[in-house]
């Protein structure tokens, strides 16, 4: 009898190859789709940094400029440092003038 010789791997061995380009052609795609995944969210943060820039920049121009500060109040021509210094606490306690404003304008009246 003679034998016939088998050409191929055979039933398992094909099998196994299969399997493996399988896995390799899913692991491949699983890549290239979070690849991609990725490439969009970037391009959308992206756009939406450019969204909100435009948005910031247009509310900047059409906001109206701050108004003026409001004049220090000259000490009295008189010169008496005293009534000076009387009637800029009483405008820093109405709340017309800060403590900042306040304080330069008694060194102003000071001299300091």
């Amino acid at each position: 009898m003679i034998r016939q010789r088998r050409r191929g791997p055979g039933l398992i061995g094909a099998a196994a190859r299969t399997a493996v380009i399988a896995g390799t052609a899913t692991k491949v795609s699983g890549n290239v789709a979070a690849k991609q995944s990725a490439q969009a969210e970037q391009a959308a943060l992206a756009e939406q940094a450019r969204i909100q820039q435009a948005v910031a920049q247009q509310v900047a121009a059409t906001q109206p400029p701050a108004p003026p500060a409001p004049a220090t109040p000259v000490p009295p021509a008189s010169g008496d440092v005293l009534d000076g210094l009387e009637r800029l606490a009483a405008l820093h306690q109405q709340g017309a003038l800060t403590d900042v404003e306040f304080s330069a304008a008694k060194a102003k009246l000071l001299g300091l």
